[in-house]
């Protein structure tokens, strides 16, 4: 593990899984009235989990296989509590609640992050 890996830690993937988590409730919120359409989101949660212990199967050698699947989460669909007609299962109320908690946790993941970086630069420059 090398000294990047020491300061950014899991961040990366906590970034990367929120960005796939914002795209999937956009996706959502774009479908809200097409017929038919599911709405999807991953359990973040278990996603981080998935991550983490696959950051530790690190591929030291050009003789070992490569992970299958790195970086894709499990699609959910989600449950609506007041179906539609249309057999749309997207409750807009629901998906912007999620988008924006999805958001601020996005943001502060970014201010965590940038503070790691900030504060590991001062510790180099020797303030």
């Amino acid at each position: 593990m090398n000294v990047v890996d020491k300061v950014i830690g899991i961040s990366a993937s906590v970034l990367a899984l929120r960005s796939q988590r914002m795209e999937m409730i956009s996706a959502n919120l774009a479908n809200a009235d097409t017929p038919g359409y599911k709405a999807v989101d991953i359990d973040f949660n278990s996603a981080l989990q998935k991550e983490m212990g696959r950051s530790q199967l690190l591929r030291t050698n050009d003789a070992h296989m490569d992970i299958q699947g790195a970086g894709s989460q499990e699609t959910m669909y989600r449950v609506p509590s007041q179906p539609s007609l249309d057999g749309n299962t997207v409750e807009s109320d629901q998906e912007h609640m999620a988008f924006m908690e999805n958001a601020i946790r996005y943001q502060a993941s970014l201010d965590f992050l940038g503070n790691r970086i900030k504060s590991t630069l001062s510790a180099l420059r020797g303030e």
